[in-house]
């Protein structure tokens, strides 16, 4: 396939209300959108980094930066998205670039074929079950109005950012005010260290699903040791870069659960491979999310589709974090998302919408 320009598109999307984690409180998201046009179809990718580095080492300038200057020029004349990654490979890190770039070859790829991510991907199922995520709250019965009504919107699972000092107190809050019956979850984001076990082993009485990630992503050896002291299952994220980190964690026994985030890892080709290695093994997956908009939240479901995910993930309707998305809007129901059938991603933004929230864009000529 032939890419005859890329652009580099920047929007701004002001979030519903602030989320906060245990890393910081995003009020806004800056995104970095790409563009790749070809001779028989356009695609698209969204890139999840954030404006700071404190996710991950990326973030939205550097991501731009390094596609322009290093990832385009690393690319043939005549290019396959499933060659993307073997193409950017000595480029060392930048995942959330490489997988922005790889997802809009592949939707133009996919468009021109007339196939849908789903069909490529090998989806499963046409719908998938929907959790959120809520952020850490200033007060207990802030949280409790915010779980009520996620609750009320119908999502089969809730998801809770947890850091020292908003953690068990929490955890307990809602399960008095809800119940045991309600699927339940909470996400350290690396918060806290393995002299923290016996503390977190109180979260054992509360029947989670899973804890997320609660040490340093470079510290699996002590993510097995934890695994060890606590009943709760532990589920790895931002410690998951590759297919081979998966395989290093589950070797461990430093997880039995694996949060996929597309972005993270590289893509969805190396996502898929994620998915498969865990399922082979044995090991339950879900799809993460990064706050996308309807671009990569299109992708991310069809994902969430395949056999292994068997978690509902963080695949959140659109109005959960923006009042106007720049595609159609993803609307639950009932505590489900539909998984898009048309060619590529199956959505296309709204070129008013898209106008409107463009703060620059810079065309590139291949």
């Amino acid at each position: 396939m032939k890419i005859t320009g890329v652009e580099l598109r920047r929007i701004a999307m002001p979030l519903v209300a602030p989320f906060r984690t245990s890393f910081g409180t995003e009020t806004s998201r800056d995104v970095l959108l790409v563009r790749v046009v070809t001779p028989d179809a356009e695609g698209w990718g969204e890139c999840v980094a954030m404006s700071e580095p404190l996710y991950s080492s990326e973030y939205v300038d550097g991501a731009a930066a390094v596609i322009k200057r290093f990832l385009l020029p690393s690319l043939p004349d005549d290019v396959d998205a499933q060659a993307v990654a073997r193409h950017l490979e000595p480029i060392k890190g930048h995942r959330m670039a490489k997988a922005a770039l790889e997802t809009a070859i592949l939707d133009a790829q996919l468009r021109a074929g007339n196939e849908s991510f789903g069909q490529f991907l090998g989806a499963s199922a046409d719908r998938v079950p929907c959790g959120v995520s809520v952020g850490i709250m200033d007060a207990i019965p802030q949280l409790l109005d915010a779980v009520e009504g996620y609750l009320a919107e119908g999502y089969v699972r809730i998801k809770l950012k947890i850091e020292p000092g908003w953690d068990v107190e929490a955890v307990r809050a809602v399960r008095e005010r809800f119940g045991d019956d309600i699927l339940l979850q909470v996400d350290a984001n690396a918060a806290y260290t393995l002299a923290d076990a016996r503390h977190l082993a109180k979260l054992d009485d509360f029947g989670l699903l899973l804890i997320e990630q609660p040490l340093a992503n470079d510290d699996m050896a002590q993510h097995a040791q934890l695994a060890t002291q606590l009943k709760t299952p532990i589920c790895l994220d931002e410690s998951i870069e590759s297919a081979e980190h998966a395989a290093a964690a589950i070797s461990l026994g430093a997880c039995s659960i694996v949060n996929i985030k597309p972005g993270r890892v590289g893509g969805y080709l190396e996502a898929r491979r994620i998915h498969d290695l865990c399922r082979a093994h044995g090991i339950a997956v879900w799809c993460g999310g990064m706050l996308e908009t309807g671009l990569g939240r299109a992708a991310n479901v069809a994902l969430a589709a395949l056999p292994g995910f068997t978690l509902p993930g963080d695949t959140s309707g659109s109005r959960r974090y923006y009042a106007t998305d720049i595609t159609e809007p993803f609307e639950l129901q009932d505590g489900h998302l539909t998984v898009p059938t048309g060619p590529g991603l199956g959505v296309e933004p709204i070129a008013a919408i898209l106008d409107e929230v463009t703060t620059s864009s810079e065309w590139i000529t291949l």
